[in-house]
This record gives structure tokens, sequence and C-alpha cells, in this order.
């Protein structure tokens, strides 16, 4: 179903695949290919579209059936560079209420580090 969803968005062009998610937890992946600023380097953008990214899907699912859920703040923090390979987003929920659902997200390289750490808050909204 989410890989149905995210067909034709920019998740499916940079090469986000979710590998896990519930309202708890969503873990999902980037190739730094394709993603990259002219130096070579992983875009920071790119950091903020993965978090952006599970942190959304994982408010989504806590907003339960006929809600959604809107983003209203994200800040990112770039730790070290990735030139290659493939980076792993994992948003934890900090805080699941009726109307708001905020996430620490932790981006990692192949190796296993930190390369950037966000946090994003989303409201959540009846259709």
């Amino acid at each position: 179903m989410l890989r149905d969803m995210s067909r034709g968005t920019l998740d499916e062009r940079m090469g986000i695949e979710i590998v896990e998610a519930s309202a708890e937890r969503v873990v999902a992946t980037m190739p730094v290919e394709g993603n990259t600023q002219p130096y070579g380097l992983l875009h920071g953008g790119a950091n903020v579209v993965i978090a952006e990214s599970v942190g959304s899907i994982g408010a989504a699912i806590a907003a339960g059936p006929g809600r959604y859920a809107v983003g209203l703040d994200i800040n990112a923090t770039h730790h070290r560079s990735a030139r290659s390979g493939i980076v792993t987003a994992t948003a934890t929920a900090l805080s699941l209420g009726r109307t708001l659902a905020a996430y620490d997200v932790v981006i990692t390289d192949d190796q296993g580090r930190r390369t950037c750490t966000a946090r994003i808050t989303c409201m959540l909204r009846d259709q």
C-alpha cells in the first residue's frame, strides 16, 4: 500500500524505500547516488526529504482512518557527509497526541554512522 501511494511522488524520484512502518517507528532507505550536490556529497535537502517522509508516514498512521497529517515544523542538523551507498532514516515517535505527532529522525550511512538528526512535528486533522 505505501509503495502504491509513492507512485509519481518525490519519494519515488529520490529512490526512498519504506522498510518498516508503524505509528511508533518508521524506517526507510535512500540511495546517495542521484541525490547529491555538485561536490558529490549527499544533498542536505535530501536528508530533509527523507526525514519528512518517515515522520509524515508515522504521523499519518497515528492519525488513523478518516484523518490526515500535515507538517508543521522540521529541522535538521547535518553531522557528516555521505558520498556513496545508502542512507537509512529511522523516525521514532516522541509524542503521539490527538492533534499533534512529533518524531526524532536519525539518518545513518552504510557503516551505521549518524549523518543527520532531524525533528518533525505534524498536525493531525480530520478530513
